[in-house]
Protein backbone atom coordinates (compact mmCIF):
# COMPACT_ATOMS: atom_id res chain seq x y z
CA UNK A 1 0.00 0.00 0.00
CA UNK A 2 1.07 3.50 -1.14
CA UNK A 3 0.69 7.12 0.03
CA UNK A 4 1.55 10.63 -0.01
CA UNK A 5 3.97 12.60 1.89
CA UNK A 6 2.27 15.99 3.58
CA UNK A 7 4.33 18.72 2.44
CA UNK A 8 4.95 22.51 4.46
CA UNK A 9 4.81 25.28 3.11
CA UNK A 10 4.29 28.85 4.07
CA UNK A 11 3.33 27.83 7.41
CA UNK A 12 0.58 25.40 6.01
CA UNK A 13 0.59 21.49 5.67
CA UNK A 14 -0.45 20.39 2.27
CA UNK A 15 -2.08 17.19 2.79
CA UNK A 16 -3.00 14.47 0.45
CA UNK A 17 -6.02 11.88 0.75
CA UNK A 18 -3.27 9.16 1.68
CA UNK A 19 -1.00 10.40 3.79
CA UNK A 20 1.70 8.35 4.86
CA UNK A 21 1.77 9.17 8.90
CA UNK A 22 4.83 6.80 10.75
CA UNK A 23 4.25 5.76 13.61
CA UNK A 24 6.35 3.86 16.96
CA UNK A 25 4.46 1.61 18.98
CA UNK A 26 5.96 2.17 22.22
CA UNK A 27 7.49 -0.16 24.88
CA UNK A 28 5.61 -1.99 27.45
CA UNK A 29 1.81 -1.53 26.86
CA UNK A 30 2.89 -0.05 23.39
CA UNK A 31 1.49 -3.01 21.21
CA UNK A 32 -1.61 -3.36 23.06
CA UNK A 33 -2.75 0.33 22.89
CA UNK A 34 -1.56 0.84 19.36
CA UNK A 35 -3.59 -1.82 17.76
CA UNK A 36 -6.48 -0.94 19.45
CA UNK A 37 -5.98 3.13 18.53
CA UNK A 38 -5.24 2.16 15.09
CA UNK A 39 -7.82 0.24 14.39
CA UNK A 40 -10.26 3.36 16.14
CA UNK A 41 -8.02 6.07 13.38
CA UNK A 42 -9.15 4.16 10.38
CA UNK A 43 -12.48 3.42 11.76
CA UNK A 44 -12.85 7.23 11.56
CA UNK A 45 -11.55 8.56 9.06
CA UNK A 46 -13.38 5.90 6.92
CA UNK A 47 -16.46 6.87 8.79
CA UNK A 48 -15.82 10.75 8.49
CA UNK A 49 -14.64 10.32 4.18
CA UNK A 50 -16.87 7.98 3.46
CA UNK A 51 -13.47 5.92 2.36
CA UNK A 52 -12.21 9.15 -0.08
CA UNK A 53 -9.30 9.60 2.33
CA UNK A 54 -6.99 6.96 4.34
CA UNK A 55 -4.22 6.97 6.40
CA UNK A 56 -1.19 5.10 5.43
CA UNK A 57 0.76 3.63 8.24
CA UNK A 58 4.21 3.14 8.50
CA UNK A 59 5.99 1.72 11.49
CA UNK A 60 9.43 3.31 12.64
CA UNK A 61 11.44 1.92 15.39
CA UNK A 62 12.55 3.72 18.94
CA UNK A 63 13.27 2.40 22.42
CA UNK A 64 13.63 -1.19 23.55
CA UNK A 65 11.89 -2.62 20.07
CA UNK A 66 14.40 -0.57 18.01
CA UNK A 67 17.64 -1.53 20.44
CA UNK A 68 16.37 -5.27 19.93
CA UNK A 69 16.61 -5.07 16.01
CA UNK A 70 19.27 -2.66 15.41
CA UNK A 71 21.81 -2.02 18.20
CA UNK A 72 20.16 1.56 18.99
CA UNK A 73 17.77 3.50 21.08
CA UNK A 74 16.64 6.16 18.44
CA UNK A 75 18.37 5.18 15.27
CA UNK A 76 18.74 7.92 12.92
CA UNK A 77 16.85 6.42 9.97
CA UNK A 78 13.65 6.93 12.72
CA UNK A 79 14.10 10.99 13.11
CA UNK A 80 14.49 11.01 9.44
CA UNK A 81 11.54 9.35 8.75
CA UNK A 82 9.44 11.96 11.08
CA UNK A 83 11.17 14.94 9.29
CA UNK A 84 10.35 13.31 5.99
CA UNK A 85 6.54 13.05 6.45
CA UNK A 86 6.28 15.42 9.42
CA UNK A 87 3.73 13.85 11.49
CA UNK A 88 3.76 10.90 13.43
CA UNK A 89 2.62 9.63 16.35
CA UNK A 90 3.92 7.64 18.98
CA UNK A 91 2.66 5.13 22.59
CA UNK A 92 5.29 5.34 25.48
CA UNK A 93 9.07 4.69 25.23
CA UNK A 94 11.25 3.58 28.46
CA UNK A 95 13.28 5.50 30.08
CA UNK A 96 15.34 4.59 33.36
CA UNK A 97 15.41 6.76 36.19
CA UNK A 98 19.17 7.53 37.76
CA UNK A 99 21.54 6.12 35.13
CA UNK A 100 21.23 4.23 32.01
CA UNK A 101 20.04 5.66 28.46
CA UNK A 102 18.87 9.57 28.21
CA UNK A 103 14.76 10.02 27.96
CA UNK A 104 14.11 9.44 24.27
CA UNK A 105 10.97 11.59 24.68
CA UNK A 106 13.20 14.69 25.48
CA UNK A 107 15.86 13.33 22.91
CA UNK A 108 12.98 13.46 20.20
CA UNK A 109 11.59 16.57 21.28
CA UNK A 110 14.79 18.55 21.07
CA UNK A 111 16.55 16.69 18.33
CA UNK A 112 13.64 17.67 16.37
CA UNK A 113 12.81 21.17 17.52
CA UNK A 114 8.98 20.14 18.83
CA UNK A 115 9.12 23.03 20.88
CA UNK A 116 5.90 23.24 22.18
CA UNK A 117 4.23 20.43 24.52
CA UNK A 118 0.41 20.81 24.10
CA UNK A 119 -1.71 19.39 26.33
CA UNK A 120 -5.72 19.64 25.93
CA UNK A 121 -7.60 18.65 29.04
CA UNK A 122 -10.85 18.64 29.32
CA UNK A 123 -13.44 16.13 30.78
CA UNK A 124 -15.34 13.76 28.99
CA UNK A 125 -18.80 13.20 30.11
CA UNK A 126 -19.17 9.71 32.36
CA UNK A 127 -15.16 9.43 33.26
CA UNK A 128 -14.76 9.21 37.32
CA UNK A 129 -13.21 11.87 38.54
CA UNK A 130 -12.16 13.49 42.69
CA UNK A 131 -13.85 16.87 41.84
CA UNK A 132 -17.19 17.66 42.08
CA UNK A 133 -17.57 19.47 38.99
CA UNK A 134 -14.62 18.24 36.51
CA UNK A 135 -16.12 19.73 33.85
CA UNK A 136 -15.55 23.05 34.53
CA UNK A 137 -11.95 22.80 33.73
CA UNK A 138 -11.18 22.95 30.16
CA UNK A 139 -7.77 24.23 29.73
CA UNK A 140 -4.79 23.55 26.62
CA UNK A 141 -1.85 23.69 27.87
CA UNK A 142 1.33 25.20 26.04
CA UNK A 143 4.34 24.00 27.79
CA UNK A 144 7.66 24.61 26.12
CA UNK A 145 9.36 22.33 25.51
CA UNK A 146 13.34 21.97 24.87
CA UNK A 147 14.83 23.87 27.93
CA UNK A 148 14.79 25.22 31.19
CA UNK A 149 15.61 22.29 33.35
CA UNK A 150 15.14 19.15 30.59
CA UNK A 151 18.36 21.02 28.57
CA UNK A 152 20.33 18.03 30.47
CA UNK A 153 22.60 20.24 31.80
CA UNK A 154 23.34 18.27 35.02
CA UNK A 155 26.53 17.59 36.85
CA UNK A 156 26.99 14.54 39.97
CA UNK A 157 27.48 15.53 43.33
CA UNK A 158 31.50 15.06 43.93
CA UNK A 159 32.03 14.88 39.91
CA UNK A 160 35.19 17.30 38.95
CA UNK A 161 32.60 19.08 36.54
CA UNK A 162 30.00 19.84 39.37
CA UNK A 163 33.04 20.94 41.82
CA UNK A 164 35.41 22.92 39.08
CA UNK A 165 31.56 24.47 38.26
CA UNK A 166 31.18 25.38 42.20
CA UNK A 167 34.58 26.92 42.30
CA UNK A 168 34.14 28.67 39.20
CA UNK A 169 31.05 30.51 40.57
CA UNK A 170 31.97 30.86 43.70
CA UNK A 171 35.33 32.63 42.63
CA UNK A 172 33.67 34.91 39.68
CA UNK A 173 30.08 35.79 41.20
CA UNK A 174 29.89 35.45 44.92
CA UNK A 175 27.48 32.24 44.01
CA UNK A 176 27.94 30.13 47.48
CA UNK A 177 26.46 25.98 47.76
CA UNK A 178 27.58 23.27 49.62
CA UNK A 179 30.57 21.47 48.83
CA UNK A 180 29.97 18.71 46.99
CA UNK A 181 26.75 19.56 45.32
CA UNK A 182 25.26 18.32 42.19
CA UNK A 183 24.54 21.14 39.95
CA UNK A 184 22.25 22.10 37.38
CA UNK A 185 21.93 24.67 34.99
CA UNK A 186 18.45 25.83 34.08
CA UNK A 187 18.82 28.01 30.22
CA UNK A 188 15.86 29.98 29.56
CA UNK A 189 16.06 32.55 25.97
CA UNK A 190 13.85 34.51 24.68
CA UNK A 191 13.86 33.02 21.38
CA UNK A 192 12.06 29.54 22.11
CA UNK A 193 9.80 31.44 25.27
CA UNK A 194 8.77 33.81 22.36
CA UNK A 195 7.63 31.24 19.96
CA UNK A 196 6.12 29.14 22.68
CA UNK A 197 3.70 32.02 23.86
CA UNK A 198 3.66 33.10 20.14
CA UNK A 199 2.10 29.46 19.79
CA UNK A 200 -0.54 29.72 22.30
CA UNK A 201 -1.69 33.02 21.52
CA UNK A 202 -1.89 32.04 17.86
CA UNK A 203 -4.06 28.93 18.94
CA UNK A 204 -6.07 31.28 21.58
CA UNK A 205 -6.92 33.53 18.25
CA UNK A 206 -7.58 30.58 15.61
CA UNK A 207 -9.88 28.75 18.69
CA UNK A 208 -11.66 31.53 20.06
CA UNK A 209 -9.88 30.60 23.52
CA UNK A 210 -10.64 33.42 25.96
CA UNK A 211 -7.63 34.03 27.66
CA UNK A 212 -3.66 33.04 27.68
CA UNK A 213 -2.40 32.55 31.02
CA UNK A 214 2.12 32.48 31.59
CA UNK A 215 2.65 30.48 34.47
CA UNK A 216 5.70 31.00 35.90
CA UNK A 217 7.85 31.11 39.43
CA UNK A 218 9.18 34.85 38.29
CA UNK A 219 8.77 35.77 41.90
CA UNK A 220 11.91 33.46 43.16
CA UNK A 221 13.77 33.09 39.67
CA UNK A 222 13.42 36.71 38.28
CA UNK A 223 15.98 36.58 35.36
CA UNK A 224 14.78 33.24 34.18
CA UNK A 225 10.95 32.46 34.84
CA UNK A 226 10.95 36.62 35.07
CA UNK A 227 12.02 37.12 31.55
CA UNK A 228 9.46 34.24 30.63
CA UNK A 229 6.44 36.09 31.68
CA UNK A 230 7.56 39.63 29.81
CA UNK A 231 8.95 38.02 27.00
CA UNK A 232 4.70 36.57 26.75
CA UNK A 233 3.51 39.71 27.37
CA UNK A 234 5.98 41.18 24.49
CA UNK A 235 4.86 38.57 22.07
CA UNK A 236 1.43 39.44 22.53
CA UNK A 237 1.81 43.38 22.64
CA UNK A 238 4.24 42.99 19.11
CA UNK A 239 3.26 40.52 17.07
CA UNK A 240 -0.97 40.63 18.23
CA UNK A 241 -1.23 44.43 18.99
CA UNK A 242 -4.88 44.42 17.57
CA UNK A 243 -6.10 40.86 19.01
CA UNK A 244 -4.85 40.56 22.61
CA UNK A 245 -5.08 42.98 26.12
CA UNK A 246 -3.60 43.09 28.94
CA UNK A 247 -5.44 41.78 31.78
CA UNK A 248 -4.17 44.79 34.14
CA UNK A 249 -6.33 47.32 31.03
CA UNK A 250 -9.33 45.12 31.18
CA UNK A 251 -11.91 47.61 32.68
CA UNK A 252 -9.55 50.53 32.84
CA UNK A 253 -11.15 52.26 29.89
CA UNK A 254 -10.41 49.22 27.57
CA UNK A 255 -12.99 47.06 28.56
CA UNK A 256 -12.81 43.86 26.62
CA UNK A 257 -14.82 43.63 23.58
CA UNK A 258 -15.41 40.04 22.85
CA UNK A 259 -12.62 39.59 20.37
CA UNK A 260 -9.52 39.97 22.11
CA UNK A 261 -7.03 37.49 23.62
CA UNK A 262 -6.80 38.35 27.52
CA UNK A 263 -3.25 37.91 28.49
CA UNK A 264 -2.81 37.30 32.13
CA UNK A 265 -0.09 36.13 34.56
CA UNK A 266 -0.01 33.85 37.69
CA UNK A 267 2.79 32.20 40.09
CA UNK A 268 3.21 28.53 39.39
CA UNK A 269 2.32 27.20 42.43
CA UNK A 270 -1.47 29.77 42.82
CA UNK A 271 -1.79 28.79 39.52
CA UNK A 272 -2.16 24.96 40.80
CA UNK A 273 -4.99 26.60 43.54
CA UNK A 274 -6.69 28.20 40.66
CA UNK A 275 -7.35 25.08 38.50
CA UNK A 276 -8.91 23.74 41.64
CA UNK A 277 -11.45 26.51 43.01
CA UNK A 278 -11.50 28.72 39.73
CA UNK A 279 -11.06 26.42 36.74
CA UNK A 280 -13.57 28.22 34.25
CA UNK A 281 -11.44 31.57 34.59
CA UNK A 282 -8.61 29.60 32.09
CA UNK A 283 -8.57 28.65 28.91
CA UNK A 284 -5.17 28.64 27.35
CA UNK A 285 -2.04 28.37 29.65
CA UNK A 286 1.71 28.95 28.73
CA UNK A 287 4.30 27.74 30.66
CA UNK A 288 8.59 26.77 31.08
CA UNK A 289 8.85 23.31 30.87
CA UNK A 290 8.88 22.05 34.41
CA UNK A 291 6.12 23.90 35.42
CA UNK A 292 4.45 22.42 32.80
CA UNK A 293 5.47 19.22 33.64
CA UNK A 294 3.83 19.09 36.90
CA UNK A 295 0.87 21.36 35.90
CA UNK A 296 -0.54 19.10 32.97
CA UNK A 297 -0.40 15.66 34.87
CA UNK A 298 -2.20 17.66 37.72
CA UNK A 299 -4.76 18.82 35.67
CA UNK A 300 -5.33 15.32 34.04
CA UNK A 301 -5.84 13.64 37.53
CA UNK A 302 -8.71 16.49 37.41
CA UNK A 303 -10.59 14.96 34.93
CA UNK A 304 -9.98 11.56 34.91
CA UNK A 305 -6.52 10.93 35.05
CA UNK A 306 -3.08 10.14 32.89
CA UNK A 307 -5.04 7.54 31.00
CA UNK A 308 -7.85 9.99 29.56
CA UNK A 309 -4.75 12.69 28.68
CA UNK A 310 -3.61 13.50 25.19
CA UNK A 311 -0.50 14.80 24.17
CA UNK A 312 1.50 16.31 20.85
CA UNK A 313 4.69 17.83 20.67
CA UNK A 314 4.66 20.65 18.23
CA UNK A 315 7.24 22.60 15.86
CA UNK A 316 7.06 24.24 12.86
CA UNK A 317 5.77 21.80 9.96
CA UNK A 318 6.51 18.79 12.40
CA UNK A 319 5.01 17.66 14.96
CA UNK A 320 4.49 13.90 17.20
CA UNK A 321 1.72 13.10 19.05
CA UNK A 322 1.88 10.76 21.77
CA UNK A 323 0.43 8.64 24.79
CA UNK A 324 1.64 11.04 27.75
CA UNK A 325 1.29 7.55 30.25
CA UNK A 326 4.03 5.57 30.99
CA UNK A 327 4.73 2.15 29.55
CA UNK A 328 3.60 0.17 32.34
CA UNK A 329 5.08 -3.08 31.77
CA UNK A 330 3.72 -5.39 34.44
CA UNK A 331 0.46 -4.91 31.69
CA UNK A 332 2.65 -5.75 28.70
CA UNK A 333 1.16 -8.15 26.57
CA UNK A 334 -2.15 -8.95 28.58
CA UNK A 335 -4.37 -6.10 26.07
CA UNK A 336 -5.47 -4.61 29.50
CA UNK A 337 -4.96 -1.33 29.99
CA UNK A 338 -6.89 1.81 28.45
CA UNK A 339 -5.55 3.18 25.21
CA UNK A 340 -7.83 6.35 25.73
CA UNK A 341 -4.34 9.11 26.31
CA UNK A 342 -3.42 7.15 22.59
CA UNK A 343 -6.77 7.36 21.08
CA UNK A 344 -7.21 10.82 21.81
CA UNK A 345 -3.78 11.83 20.90
CA UNK A 346 -4.67 10.60 17.52
CA UNK A 347 -7.65 12.98 17.95
CA UNK A 348 -4.88 15.62 18.05
CA UNK A 349 -3.09 14.24 15.00
CA UNK A 350 -6.09 14.45 12.52
CA UNK A 351 -6.87 17.86 14.18
CA UNK A 352 -3.74 18.76 12.84
CA UNK A 353 -3.79 18.21 9.64
CA UNK A 354 -7.12 19.46 9.02
CA UNK A 355 -9.12 16.15 9.33
CA UNK A 356 -11.39 17.34 12.36
CA UNK A 357 -14.83 15.60 10.80
CA UNK A 358 -12.68 12.23 12.06
CA UNK A 359 -11.32 14.04 15.43
CA UNK A 360 -15.02 14.71 16.24
CA UNK A 361 -15.98 11.31 15.21
CA UNK A 362 -13.57 9.72 17.83
CA UNK A 363 -14.15 11.57 20.71
CA UNK A 364 -17.96 11.20 20.01
CA UNK A 365 -17.47 7.39 19.84
CA UNK A 366 -15.31 7.34 23.18
CA UNK A 367 -18.30 8.99 25.07
CA UNK A 368 -20.69 6.27 23.40
CA UNK A 369 -18.43 4.02 24.76
CA UNK A 370 -18.17 5.53 28.14
CA UNK A 371 -22.21 6.71 28.81
CA UNK A 372 -22.27 2.56 27.82
CA UNK A 373 -20.21 1.54 30.38
CA UNK A 374 -17.87 -0.41 28.05
CA UNK A 375 -14.95 0.83 29.83
CA UNK A 376 -11.40 -0.92 30.68
CA UNK A 377 -10.24 -1.96 34.06
CA UNK A 378 -9.15 1.45 35.48
CA UNK A 379 -12.48 3.46 34.84
CA UNK A 380 -14.54 -0.08 35.31
CA UNK A 381 -13.61 -0.30 39.01
CA UNK A 382 -15.07 3.35 39.76
CA UNK A 383 -18.25 2.79 37.81
CA UNK A 384 -20.71 1.10 39.43
CA UNK A 385 -22.50 -1.26 36.50
CA UNK A 386 -19.86 -1.01 34.08
CA UNK A 387 -18.47 -4.23 31.69
CA UNK A 388 -15.03 -4.37 31.59
CA UNK A 389 -13.08 -4.82 28.76
CA UNK A 390 -9.60 -5.19 27.49
CA UNK A 391 -8.12 -2.43 25.38
CA UNK A 392 -9.45 -4.36 22.28
CA UNK A 393 -12.98 -4.71 23.51
CA UNK A 394 -12.89 -0.55 24.36
CA UNK A 395 -11.48 -0.30 20.49
CA UNK A 396 -14.73 -1.99 19.29
CA UNK A 397 -17.14 -0.34 21.44
CA UNK A 398 -15.62 3.02 20.24
CA UNK A 399 -15.84 1.90 16.71
CA UNK A 400 -19.45 0.44 17.51
CA UNK A 401 -20.25 3.82 18.28
CA UNK A 402 -18.30 6.01 15.38
CA UNK A 403 -20.69 3.81 13.15
CA UNK A 404 -23.52 4.24 14.75
CA UNK A 405 -22.86 7.97 14.04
Amino acid sequence: MTGNRITWQDGQYGVPNDPVIPFIEGDGIGPDIWRAAQRVFDAAVKHAFGGERRIVWTEILAGEKAHRETGEWLPEATLEAIRNYRIAIKGPLTTPVGGGIRSLNVTLRQVLDLYACVRPVRYLAGVPSPMRHPEKLDVIIFRENIEDVYAGIEYAAGSPEATKLREFLGDSFGARMAEGSAIGIKPMSAVNSKRLAAKAVQHAIDRNRSSVTLVHKGNIMKFTEGAFRDWGYEVARERFPDQTIPESEVGKGEARDGKRVIIKDRIADSMFQQVLLRPSEYAVLATPNLNGDYLSDACAAQVGGLGMAPGGNIGDGVALFEATHGTAPKYAGQDKVNPSSLILSGTMMLEEIGWQEAAAAIVRGIEGAIAAGTVTYDLARQMPNATEVPSSGFADAVIAHIERG
